[in-house]
């Protein structure tokens, strides 16, 4: 007599099946960390009020050609438009205003216009508390120069990452910016005269390591 399989049908673990590690990755994705190259590059700010203030004197920085669009926007804004340094457009968000731009913010007061603008943006699109209509978040950042210090919680909790980044703040002095800036033209220099591929390793290496002892003495 031929014998049934005996079959067992297992209980699945809801945190490793499939669906809840895709749920998961849904609320939380896994950011890829880049720094943007946006010299000459088109961005749309969407909206006039401080945060929009904020995220587009940052872009300006940058070196980006920044246009913000918006019924009202603040006083700083608006000099900086007078003085040619972005392009401003005082009316409601449109369909078509996003067309070319490389990098899109939205940061209106209105969610219905915020999530149209994360539809419409046709390559990175940040709208401003709402990860899920982001395809790219923006770190909290300390700048000293040259180097550039990001911190993320992957959008969990902005007010750690900003605890987090004053804490880096107080050890990552103003002084880096100068160190930096002399390497960088140490560098320049062993690249075209030291044509030994490991003396010049090995002295960019020991240019590294004594500014970095002269920092933390």
């Amino acid at each position: 007599m031929k014998r049934k399989a005996l079959s067992v049908k297992r209980k699945s673990n809801p945190e490793l099946s499939s669906s809840a590690t895709h749920h998961a990755s849904r609320i939380t994705p896994v950011y890829y960390p880049v720094l943007l190259n946006l010299k000459g590059k088109k961005v749309i700010v969407a909206g006039g009020g401080k945060v929009a203030e904020r995220k587009a004197l940052s872009l300006l920085r940058s070196g980006a050609e920044v246009t913000v669009i918006s019924p009202e926007c603040t006083e700083r804004l608006k000099k900086e438009n007078l003085r040619g340094h972005i392009q401003y457009v005082p009316r409601r968000y449109k369909k078509g205003d996003l067309k070319n731009a490389f990098l899109v913010i939205a940061a209106t007061d209105s969610g219905e216009t915020n999530r149209k603008i994360s539809e419409d943006a046709p390559y990175l699109v940040n709208v401003v508390d709402k990860p899920l209509l982001c395809n790219f978040i923006v770190p909290s950042v300390v700048r000293r120069g040259p180097l550039t210090i990001a911190v993320s919680t992957s959008g969990i909790s902005p007010s750690l990452a900003r605890t987090i980044r004053k804490e880096l703040e107080g050890l990552y002095g103003r002084e880096f910016a100068g160190h930096l800036n002399y390497i960088k033209k140490m560098r320049v220099k062993a690249l075209s005269g030291i044509k030994n591929d490991k003396e010049r390793i090995k002295f960019l290496r020991g240019l590294s390591l004594n500014a970095w002892k002269k920092l933390r003495s």
